[in-house]
């Protein structure tokens, strides 16, 4: 489907008391540039981020917001140094036996030495980069499908457009021809104001006018338009990511309408180009949003 760069994307999910929540929002760029905001402690997963955004994503501004929540009590774990432990218990019974005192250590006794008990966070480990890619690829097809709606929008804008311009282009090709026999006779008309016409050679005036309204026929350029017409029609057809190849495109077809332009002299011609134009300025702010 035809697919937007601007979206935003929203997922949240928790496992085992760890919750991550991804924020995802994208706006038009040539390029996919990802831009990551995340904790300190999931900088170790930004290549496994990058990668399934970039998987998904071909072009446009990225920015993702990573929070992490872990501060339930069973993201942490106390845990007992034993070889510690045994190491004081040692040394206070041969404190007690040196000095003649009551062997009474008890375990509240010994917890109260520093290093053996310590309260960590729980390895995590690929159990969070896990949890982390799969809330990242969630927000991600959130993304998708709002970015997947504004691409419907506009497509059938751009397809609306092109119906306008086809109208157009089809008025110009039928004054067309009247403007390689506008040219003709007002080319007769001032040779004949200007010169003696029976001292010129009939067949040179004849190649010359020749010459000339081939240089003001709009013919080719008519042509090719429907041709990129036609081609335009195709690629929204397929789908994204086609965002470069319609850019270049519709540059093609302000090319040739510029040159009809230029060529012809019509007044009527002149207003339908402005029009033209006016509609292929549109066209070309809404592809400058497609993927």
């Amino acid at each position: 489907m035809l697919r937007s760069m601007t979206g935003f994307g929203h997922d949240e999910r928790t496992r085992d008391g760890v919750g991550v929540t991804v924020e995802i929002r994208t706006v038009n760029h040539r390029y996919c540039d990802i831009y990551l905001r995340m904790p300190k402690q999931l900088n170790c997963f930004e290549d496994r981020v990058r990668a399934a955004i970039s998987s998904q994503i071909t072009r446009g501004k990225i920015d993702v917001f990573v929070t992490l929540d872990s501060q339930t009590a069973d993201s942490h774990e106390v845990v007992l140094d034993e070889k510690l432990a045994a190491s004081y218990l040692s040394a206070l019974r041969k404190l007690s036996a040196q000095f003649g005192l009551r062997d009474d250590v008890s375990a509240s006794t010994l917890s109260r030495f520093p290093e053996i008990l310590k309260v960590e966070r729980k390895d995590e480990g690929e159990l969070l980069g896990d949890l982390l890619e799969e809330t990242v690829l969630g927000s991600v097809a959130a993304l998708g499908a709002m970015r997947e709606r504004e691409g419907e929008r506009l497509g059938e804008s751009l397809v609306a457009n092109l119906d306008n311009i086809s109208g157009f282009v089809g008025r110009i090709a039928e004054r067309a021809p009247t403007v390689v026999l506008e040219f003709k006779e007002r080319l007769d008309n001032r040779i004949a104001e200007l010169v003696d016409a029976q001292k010129l050679d009939p067949v040179r005036l004849a190649t010359e006018v020749a010459l000339f309204s081939d240089k003001c026929s709009i013919e080719e350029e008519l042509v090719r338009l429907r041709s990129h017409f036609s081609q335009m029609r195709e690629m929204l057809a397929a789908g994204s990511p086609i965002g470069k190849k319609l850019d270049f495109l519709i540059q093609e077809m302000n090319r040739e309408v510029n040159t009809i332009g230029s060529k012809s002299n019509n007044l009527d011609i002149t207003r339908m180009v402005v029009e033209l134009k006016s509609e292929i300025e549109k066209m070309r702010e809404q592809i400058q949003n497609i993927e």
